[in-house]
């Protein structure tokens, strides 16, 4: 893969200043081009060989288009916070809005190429993280992103070369480190490795381009002529049209039979019993959050149901038992131009707590799958394929210890009619029913349909969902938090065995 990158490939300096003022002009309209429709983002990969001329090719589109409008980003070791969080955290806080140029070093290829290189994983688990570093870039281009990725290329004698010239200058030796000579010593096998992750990760949504770094010139001419030309191809493309599909079901089931058909909403409580087990189950929550191995880990709730279904009132149960420094309630609305501004799972990894936190999710990342869906607030290719991108991020959620608990609230038709009513005759209760809520109820149908596919789709062994009858109000807040309760003590056994 790379021999077509050790042909010696040079420009003179002549040649490269009369082709400079041409490209960096055309660089600039462009730039100002993407700032002005604001139409998607730009996230361009800098990768490759130790000394192949990565920071001064960056250095210069800095200087030839207007840096006020480019962000460029180096990524070293985690911080505590990062440590804290999942590995693609920190590449999620630093994507680029819509209109803007993001440049990235130390990305999320740097970490599992070097895992591989020193031994610590094998092939299996380095095969593992690049198909989840491809279903996420494909992610990024579905939600807009222009992607590119660069990778810069030296032969073992061209670096070997190059790194003596920079350590030998005073004035460049810094740039040279005992990381740098220790990769060489490992060229051969960074090679091997290199051509694997780039082989597996090249595809047509996202290729990468080979530079051969034996010439600063050539470097920077070939990575600002294919930088231009992307962004002058999708500048002048038409938005892409529409391919939805049919919904399938995920799991065969009798003609009329829904999952959501299955709750019990005769189930109930009196009321001595609900208050004696509300504080029973409050009192092993508190505890169980007091446990020093909940440190380790952190919980997210998510509360989904029908409109009237008492999301609220069980949020508060839940919460009347943990610390207020411990919790997070996250009421999600309609996205702000910001978050419009990013792929759509943005707004929800920005929101995410540390290790020892509660996060609590007032609706969440299944909007996209629910009301976006019903409502028709995004293309029919963008929710079918959430699915998978949903699942992708609640099980990168819980392989760092972060406990998923998600709740899908039930209630019958007319009882929410019934609640509907009640709320417009309550005074203090007016603020809960909107002209919204009654368009909604007018789609229930549909609303149930689109449930229906969301438990089939994503309720794994990892994040299940719990279909929870809230008809009676009392029996869903205690069946939540036995729910929590139980799954949480799970958790923690599996951290105390962890430690031990």
């Amino acid at each position: 893969m790379f021999e077509s990158a050790e042909l010696g490939r040079r420009v003179s300096k002549e040649a490269f200043e009369k082709q400079e003022a041409k490209l960096r002009s055309a660089l600039l309209d462009a730039q100002y081009d993407l700032l002005k429709q604001r139409k998607f983002p730009v996230v361009v990969l800098i990768a490759g060989v130790d000394g192949a001329g990565k920071g001064e090719t960056v250095n210069l589109l800095n200087e030839w288009m207007d840096p006020r409008h480019i962000e460029t980003l180096a990524f070293g070791l985690p911080t505590d916070v990062e440590r804290e969080m999942p590995p693609m955290w920190r590449f999620w806080m630093n994507l680029p809005p819509r209109g803007r140029i993001g440049i990235l070093f130390g990305h999320w290829y740097t970490a599992p190429i070097l895992l591989r290189a020193y031994g610590d994983i094998g092939d299996r688990e380095l095969d593992g993280h690049l198909s989840e570093i491809t279903r996420f870039e494909k992610m990024l281009v579905d939600e807009g992103t222009l992607l590119l990725k660069f990778w810069f290329h030296l032969s073992k004698k061209d670096q070997k070369k190059r790194l003596k010239k920079l350590a030998s200058d005073k004035d460049t030796a810094w740039r040279v480190t005992r990381t740098d000579w220790k990769h060489f010593k490992l060229y051969d096998k960074f090679r091997n490795i290199s051509e694997r992750s780039l082989r597996e990760t090249s595809q047509p949504f996202a290729p990468w381009t080979i530079v051969e770094g034996l010439d600063h010139h050539y470097c920077s001419l070939t990575v600002g002529r294919t930088l231009l030309d992307a962004l002058r191809r999708r500048i002048k493309a038409p938005e892409p049209a529409t391919t939805s599909l049919p919904v399938l079901p995920a799991v065969a089931s009798p003609r009329g039979k829904r999952v959501i058909d299955t709750v019990d909403l005769t189930q109930k409580v009196s009321d001595k019993g609900y208050e004696k087990q509300l504080e029973k189950l409050q009192g092993r929550l508190n505890l169980m959050l007091r446990d020093p191995d909940y440190r380790r880990l952190s919980a997210v709730l998510v509360f989904e149901g029908c409109d009237a279904a008492g999301k609220g009132g069980t949020i508060r149960r839940v919460t009347q038992a943990l610390d207020a420094r411990q919790y997070r309630i996250v009421p999600i609305a309609a996205p702000s131009d910001e978050e419009r501004a990013h792929p759509y799972l943005w707004r929800f990894w920005r929101k995410l707590g540390r290790r020892g936190t509660f996060t609590i999710f007032d609706r969440s990342w299944y909007g996209r799958v629910l009301v976006e869906r019903v409502e028709g607030f995004c293309r029919p290719e963008d929710w079918q394929r959430a699915y998978t991108e949903i699942n992708d991020f609640e099980e990168q959620l819980t392989r760092n210890r972060i406990v998923v608990i998600k709740f899908w609230l039930q209630i019958s038709k007319d009882e929410q009619l019934r609640r509907f009513k009640e709320r417009e005759a309550t005074e203090f209760k007016r603020f809960k029913i909107t002209e919204e809520d009654w368009r909604n109820r007018e789609k229930w149908d549909a609303y149930q349909d689109a449930v229906n596919d969301m438990v089939e789709r994503t309720s794994t062994e990892i994040a299940p969902w719990h279909l929870v009858s809230s008809q009676d109000k009392r029996y869903g807040r205690l069946q939540v938090l036995r729910v929590v309760t139980e799954t949480l003590e799970r958790a923690l056994k599996k951290a105390a065995r962890g430690r031990e």
